[in-house]
């Protein structure tokens, strides 16, 4: 969105185009000050509170993007490099905290800042930008869950790891993690087309069940 202004004509314009359904061209930066011109894209929503349109992410093609050439010079103390990032971050984070309302699936703490759009099957297994790949969870339960500390079944039930459950620590612990041993997810999509993919959910209970 166009600065601190919905009304800006600009996002104006979006809102429009989002209503009408038309397509669009995404200028993505890259390094070395070029772009990749993304096409077409569509939106699929507003979060006004956030200053954002949502894309959506499912419909987005995978850019192909030919990264400059960088002549390192290096010093002892200075060098330069080019790092990888993962450009469709961004919009499958909109697209999953949107699915969620914002909440964490596990808690519903709300706090969009400390929320992640955490991958059910990662990224280096193959796993997919799409909302019914993604849980919004808070940074807490998204650690928890990529360490195998925290799992979820494919009837969305939490399932602790049984060391931590025979820890004894302070309240965090306790509250935080213990406690929801067994319970159901608290925050779920409601259009079911977006909840998580529960063949993906079983893959990686799996992998939590031959951790613990």
């Amino acid at each position: 969105m166009r600065g601190d202004d919905p009304n800006h004509f600009e996002n104006r314009a979006l809102r429009e185009a989002m209503i009408e359904r038309l397509p669009l061209i995404w200028w993505l930066g890259v390094q070395g000050g070029g772009y990749s011109a993304l096409y077409p894209i569509y939106l699929v929503g507003e979060e006004r509170a956030d200053l954002q349109f949502v894309v959506d992410i499912d419909a987005v093609p995978q850019p192909d993007i030919a990264w400059p050439s960088t002549d390192l010079e290096l010093d002892p103390s200075y060098r330069q490099q080019l790092t990888k990032r993962r450009l469709h971050q961004r919009p499958f984070r909109a697209a999953v905290l949107r699915a969620y309302r914002t909440s964490c699936a596990v808690c519903s703490f709300r706090h969009s800042d400390l929320l992640d759009a955490a991958h059910i099957q990662e990224d280096g297994a193959g796993g997919r930008p799409v909302v019914t790949n993604g849980l919004t969870l808070c940074k807490m339960h998204h650690a928890a869950y990529d360490r195998k500390i925290l799992g979820i079944t494919p009837d969305y039930e939490v399932r602790i790891n049984a060391e931590v459950l025979r820890e004894v620590d302070g309240p965090m612990l306790l509250h935080g993690i213990q406690e929801f041993h067994g319970q159901k997810l608290m925050v779920l999509p409601a259009r079911r087309a977006e909840r998580p993919n529960r063949l993906l959910l079983d893959e990686r209970f799996q992998a939590f069940l031959n951790a613990s």
